[in-house]
């Protein structure tokens, strides 16, 4: 079962009348704090701020690999002359400076969905007062700019483990020559076993990944050092004037080079999406004590060695002596495999973040840790971006190919949540016109600058990201738009509740010992599924549960507001529960603990009613015929509502019917 996108907020009325909050709280389910890691102190916040290097910065920190070269050497390059180079390092420190320092860490990260950050909290905080405000038209228009980002983000996750293992895998053919036909090999090795090892959950791979990123930071930290040291002049590249010299003096050319210096911030929006795990502070200490300093030593480490040898093909691998090079190969490969890990955990946490919020079919959410929530494994998506990987790999063979295709789906993301930003600005904070404005100039004179510079190199590889997101986008708003017209069909058939049980009071039908709940996507009226069953079966047991569940545009829903109910008479109860997109419901659980309420349910007397729809298109205005046999395509192949719920399989009851769409 799935919430229709039509079903009313918990703040706006119901007319079936559920409205009662339960008197006592519910024990809580097992999930993550969002927000907490806020107020963390002393070695908690070390704790926090180590483990974030693994899971936030471990993209951001393996594009030393790429982004220097990719600016240099053909096909993109423009060489690697003295003025050149300083005008390059200029423009990579004042894009981490600005996009990550100033506008992520300084402002975006304070627009959090009750501690929660990505591209989709921040889309559901911003269309959340379009529920109780029906003249902000433009909520719908913004929640499509914030889902389209969110679909850009998939594609982004398909090619950062391609392009960071294969980039650090190619440091073999820097060692010697005799290894380059193996690289690609290799590459779709490590990739196969990073996607293998998913189904066994990151928890145990997690407890490491600070502690190797911290490593990856040092080394790389030590080895742009000593070039530094050679060539103390590279540092004059922080004066803004030799960025501002290199793109008049290259025009165009040097324009277009911003798609190869933006490579040096992807990543940036992982900083926001993993807010709730680790908190603003922890973030922030771990990258102005760590990741800062240590990009910077690496990236002009890199311009000093340019400076002596401009001729190089690989200045990351040539920084690093003789006897070091195999040792950084190595741990730039497992650098590599931890940044891939964030990102395929990452997209994981979006999908069931677009189930839950209404916008996908439902999926096989697998939790591989009985402590924390936010550890889920998802079959369907890890075989797709496994798959998504190793093609891309193996059409490119190389890192430098890969770059062409990324970074537009990153600097497309980056400026949407500029502008969902800004309207939190303006709305929930009531930023003057003025402050709010130049703030999204500002931005967006970053995000647009890098999106258009990306886009030039469309033909050679960006179309990828772009046309994983417009598939992506195309199935979320086909599922959201087709349950809503499910919904507005079933709701249309559907028997008012008060005059149901004023016939039952009157006939005084057969009922029989335990308990029948019925899953409904409506609190307006009874369950096309009851009512096939009252027909055809002609008894109703004694104790009647009509639950819906629904999905709040917050993160989590607190346990005292988890359910709102009445008692019907007769026997029959209207329940409603709310969880947030960061939460799992289970049915059996939430029901079990419904005798606070003064509803006893017995688990070896209780039968669950499911309805089973077969969907027949039809031709008429309230859908596109092609979007009416995607979703119904979609429809058939969404998991099971018994196993979304938690539902026991020899408890429950399906009843088919037919629906015209």
């Amino acid at each position: 079962m799935n919430i229709p996108p039509g079903a009313p907020s918990r703040s706006g009325p119901s007319s079936s009348g559920i409205s009662v909050s339960v008197p006592h709280p519910i024990p809580p389910v097992a999930h993550v704090s969002h927000g907490g890691a806020n107020q963390a102190r002393g070695s908690d916040l070390a704790k926090l701020a180590l483990g974030a290097l693994g899971v936030v910065y471990g993209d951001i920190g393996t594009s030393p690999l790429y982004a220097i070269r990719e600016c240099v050497t053909p096909p993109h390059g423009v060489g690697a002359t003295p003025d050149i180079i300083l005008g390059l390092l200029s423009l990579m420190f004042w894009s981490l400076t600005l996009v990550i320092t100033v506008k992520y860490l300084r402002f975006v990260m304070r627009a959090d969905n009750d501690g929660e950050g990505g591209v989709l909290a921040l889309m559901a905080l911003v269309a959340a007062p379009a529920q109780v405000d029906k003249k902000r038209r433009g909520a719908a228009g913004l929640a499509m700019v914030g889902l389209f980002g969110a679909a850009l983000l998939y594609g982004d996750g398909m090619i950062t483990p391609a392009i960071s293992v294969l980039s650090a895998v190619e440091g073999l053919e820097v060692a010697t020559h005799t290894l380059q036909p193996y690289i690609v090999p290799i590459t779709c090795a490590i990739l196969i076993g990073l996607f293998m090892v998913q189904k066994r959950g990151t928890g145990g791979i997690g407890a490491v990944f600070g502690p190797l990123t911290l490593c990856w930071f040092v080394a790389i930290s030590a080895a742009g050092l000593p070039w530094i040291w050679r060539h103390p002049e590279i540092l004059r590249a922080v004066d803004p004037r030799h960025g501002a010299r290199f793109l008049m003096h290259h025009g165009v050319h040097g324009f277009l080079l911003l798609g190869s210096v933006v490579l040096c911030i992807t990543g940036g929006e992982a900083l926001y999406a993993d807010m709730g795990h680790f908190g603003r502070r922890a973030i922030k200490v771990a990258w102005s004590s760590v990741v800062f300093p240590a990009l910077l030593l690496n990236y002009f480490g890199q311009g000093a060695l340019l400076l002596e040898r401009p001729d190089s093909k690989s200045p990351f691998y040539d920084m690093v002596p003789g006897m070091w090079l195999y040792p950084m190969v190595v741990l730039a490969t497992i650098a590599t495999v931890v940044a891939s890990q964030a990102l395929i955990s990452g997209a994981f946490s979006l999908t069931r973040q677009a189930v839950q919020l209404g916008y996908a079919p439902r999926v096989t959410i697998v939790h591989t840790s009985s402590k924390t929530e936010g550890q889920i494994f998802i079959p369907e998506v890890n075989s797709l971006l496994m798959v998504a990987c190793l093609a891309l790999v193996i059409r490119f063979g190389a890192s430098s190919g890969l770059a062409d295709a990324y970074g537009i789906a990153v600097t497309g993301t980056m400026a949407i949540t500029s502008i969902l930003f800004y309207v939190v600005a303006r709305d929930r904070w009531h930023w003057p016109l003025w402050k709010a404005g130049s703030l999204l100039a500002l931005f967006l004179t970053f995000d647009l600058g890098f999106f258009a510079a990306c886009a030039a190199k469309i033909a050679s590889g960006g179309w990828f990201p772009l046309a994983v997101a417009v598939v992506v986008f195309s199935v979320m708003t086909t599922w959201k738009k087709g349950r809503a017209v499910l919904a507005a069909r079933i709701a249309s058939e559907t028997l008012p509740v008060d005059l149901f049980i004023a016939d039952i009071e009157m006939t005084k039908p057969h009922r029989v010992k335990g308990t029948a709940v019925f899953l409904t996507s409506t609190r307006r009226g009874m369950p096309n599924v009851l009512l096939h069953h009252f027909k055809h079966n002609k008894v109703l047991h004694e104790q009647v549960v009509l639950l819906c569940v629904v999905t709040d545009a917050v993160p989590e829903v607190a346990e005292a507001d988890r359910l709102r109910y009445k008692n019907f008479g007769q026997g029959f109860w209207g329940i409603t529960a709310h969880y947030g997109f960061m939460e799992t419901p289970n049915v059996p659980e939430l029901l079990s603990h419904c005798s606070l309420i003064g509803l006893r349910i017995s688990p070896a007397d209780t039968s669950y009613y499911l309805g089973r729809e077969t969907l027949i298109p039809v031709r008429d205005n309230s859908l596109p015929f092609w979007r009416k046999r995607i979703f119904r395509l979609l429809s058939r192949n969404s998991r099971s509502a018994t196993d979304f719920f938690s539902i026991p399989a020899n408890r429950v009851v399906e009843i088919g019917t037919q629906i015209e769409l």
